[in-house]
């Protein structure tokens, strides 16, 4: 059979994603930080925009006249689609005049004097870092300079926890030296402070740490060097037949090892705790909830007057000029659009979780209710994917907490009674379980599920070792604590 190239016509539909509707889609998703920075690079890119100042007082009607204008090709291109449509029609509905009216309202909070003062984080204390604290030490120790150089490269190479990440070749051959003159050099720096930084691995610390107590232990050195995968699995008796000694002097040796630093890089590199600006708030007020948008701080956006006035005589503007003008006249009312819709979606989505998780908003995480994307999307009329996208990097502020609002979406387990307990509250329940056991007899998985079927959760064992993993929670055998707790504690 001959093959030959033929030219057919074919008739098919399908969604064009314009590029106001990939901006439409885009602002969904963004947090309220995020959406800050977007209005301010649109108001760069956008002449016919402008952000609204407090001092400024226009025309009442400017906004009334532009929005229903007489000039030609107002009528704006929307691909069609149920989604699409149905925000369309939404912004058809919209009372543009009041709502540009409403952000013409200035603030009357009180008078505010406009100066310049230095920025809050001006007044903020620096922390050390680890980093800076061992120069600090290594510029105290008066090496020469080629000590100093390989001291700063020694530093350099520790990572948060304090552990040397380059090899003694690596650093010899940067500097271009002997590796014993390395060697030295790390022997200083493992004298600085805190105790046990620069070491290259874990028994390497613990040993600078005991060597720094005093005349070390030999019962504790050996267990550092030889047993410490027993250590951590608290198999005391393998250790104490393997160096034929009692339990007792193994509970000793290891009381003194447990007060020992495994990460002392971490005392100075401690994270900031982030703070989180919420995008919505839920207040109780009497038997109902009030939802607040956060909008503190967004731009207030109006179209500039100036081509609000060239507009209304297009006749008289040159073609070119009154091409510009509509084109970003276009962009600007598709934006703002866009912005309001966002809000009116991220409202309606968070008043539906708010009927949802009613109860888990008046008593706590115990009455969490399983949610889906498709019970919400159902429950207002929209796609999931748009319920994916407004719930994406918001957070709401609640009478239980601050939370992500993907927290609200989590799966359900069984009860006996036939109904459905959020898969987060049955985490809750098993943290709870666990801060309650005793420490010398830690309930296994399988106690711990047969707790939970108590109070009618149906669970197996290998989901409570799932959740107890995401929990960050160790098993039974390595929660036993020893002994040597009950103890007093010996040193070397």
């Amino acid at each position: 059979m001959a093959l030959e190239i033929r030219q057919n016509l074919k008739l098919s539909q399908q969604l064009i994603m314009t590029q106001k509707l990939q901006q439409a889609i885009k602002l969904l998703q963004l947090s309220r930080l995020e959406l800050v920075g977007e209005i301010n690079q649109v108001l760069e890119s956008n002449p016919v925009l402008e952000e609204y100042q407090l001092e400024d007082k226009g025309p009442e009607n400017q906004e009334a006249d532009f929005l229903s204008p007489t000039w030609e090709g107002q009528e704006m291109a929307v691909p069609e689609s149920p989604e699409i449509n149905e925000e369309k029609a939404a912004a058809t509905e919209m009372d543009w005049v009041r709502f540009l009216q409403d952000r013409l309202i200035p603030d009357t909070n009180g008078d505010y004097e406009d100066r310049e003062t230095p920025s809050f984080e001006n007044y903020k204390a620096q922390a050390t870092t680890l980093k800076a604290h061992l120069m600090w030490q290594l510029r105290m120790a008066r090496l020469d300079e080629q000590g100093d150089h390989i001291g700063t490269l020694i530093i350099g190479n520790l990572d948060s926890d304090g552990y040397l990440q380059a090899t003694i070749e690596e650093i010899a051959a940067e500097v271009g030296c002997e590796p014993e003159q390395v060697e030295k050099v790390l022997a200083i720096i493992q004298g600085f402070d805190p105790t046990g930084v620069a070491a290259r691995d874990l028994k390497e610390c613990l040993l600078i740490q005991i060597s720094a107590l005093g005349p070390p232990d030999p019962l504790v050195c050996a267990i550092i060097e030889d047993h410490l995968p027993h250590l951590a699995n608290k198999n005391f008796q393998a250790i104490a037949k393997e160096l034929t000694v009692s339990l007792e002097e193994v509970f000793r040796a290891c009381a003194v090892i447990s007060q020992l630093n495994p990460k002392p890089g971490r005392i100075f590199d401690q994270e900031e705790s982030p703070y989180i600006n919420p995008d919505v708030y839920v207040q109780k007020v009497g038997d109902d909830f009030v939802i607040i948008l956060n909008e503190d701080g967004l731009p207030k956006l109006r179209i500039n007057s100036f081509y609000l006035d060239a507009m209304r005589n297009p006749n008289q503007l040159p073609e070119s000029v009154k091409n510009y003008i509509q084109r970003h006249l276009d962009g600007a009312l598709w934006f703002i659009r866009s912005i309001n819709q966002r809000q009116k979606t991220l409202y309606k989505v968070t008043e539906s979780i708010v009927r949802f998780q009613r109860d888990f908003l008046e008593h706590g995480l115990d009455n969490l209710k399983p949610l889906t994307l498709r019970q919400v999307a159902e429950d207002i009329g929209m796609h999931e994917s748009t319920i994916s996208r407004v719930t994406t990097n918001k957070y709401i502020h609640t009478p239980q907490g601050l939370y992500d609002l993907k927290y609200f979406f989590n799966s359900g387990l069984n009860l006996a009674m036939g109904d459905q307990i959020a898969s987060e509250s049955v985490k809750e329940k098993i943290r709870q379980i666990v801060q309650s056991e005793d420490p010398k007899h830690p309930l296994s998985d399988q106690e711990i599920a047969e707790i939970l079927r108590k109070d009618n959760v149906i669970i197996a064992r290998r989901t409570v070792a799932k959740y107890r993993g995401l929990l960050g929670v160790l098993s039974s055998s390595k929660r036993k604590k020893p002994p040597y707790h009950d103890r007093e504690v010996v040193s070397a």
